[in-house]
């Protein structure tokens, strides 16, 4: 939703309404919906564009869930569902990803997988779910999905956009 938009309906209809009504209203209209948020990584041109090339195939479903972009609206963004699971292109390596621990198996809270050809790095985040990010491609590809969203379904969703848009490699 554009929240510029629902704002500025929100003041024209301020004017319009009894005191009591008012401050119901203000407040309504005051309070955050429900979109998502994402920081935007930052990276360079040639990761960039992979990330807009990804942008551009990203299903319009993940897990069952409704496309909704994250705020601020990018392009090296996405989200899915409410609690959101949120991608983002184009984020740095991950530390774990070169832990040797995690290479070992012997850190219970990171392990390296692949899901239909696309190869992954789980790290639990606390209470607040999971992030993956993918390995061995040409750009960093961060998914977090929130405590109780099916990660594999998420990551099978994904999988396809993945492999068109970001071509095996490492990223740089």
């Amino acid at each position: 939703m554009n929240s510029f938009r629902h704002r500025h309906r929100c003041v024209l209809r301020v004017f319009r309404l009894p005191a009591v009504a008012l401050l119901i209203t203000v407040a309504g209209c005051s309070s955050a919906d429900d979109s998502a948020s994402a920081a935007v990584p930052s990276p360079d041109a040639k990761v960039a564009e992979l990330c807009r090339n990804l942008d551009k195939v990203l299903p319009a479903k993940v897990n069952g869930e409704r496309r909704e972009d994250p705020e601020p609206a990018s392009a090296l963004t996405a989200s899915w569902g409410s609690p959101a699971i949120i991608l983002r292109c184009g984020v740095p390596q991950p530390p774990k990803m070169t832990d040797p621990k995690v290479a070992d198996g012997h850190d219970p809270d990171a392990v390296a997988g692949g899901v239909n050809g696309v190869d992954w790095l789980m790290e639990k985040q606390g209470d607040d779910g999971y992030r993956f990010t993918t390995a061995n491609r040409e750009a960093y590809v961060e998914v977090r999905a929130p405590e109780g969203v099916d990660s594999s379904t998420v990551l099978i969703d994904l999988a396809a956009a993945v492999k068109k848009a970001i071509p095996e490699g490492i990223a740089s």
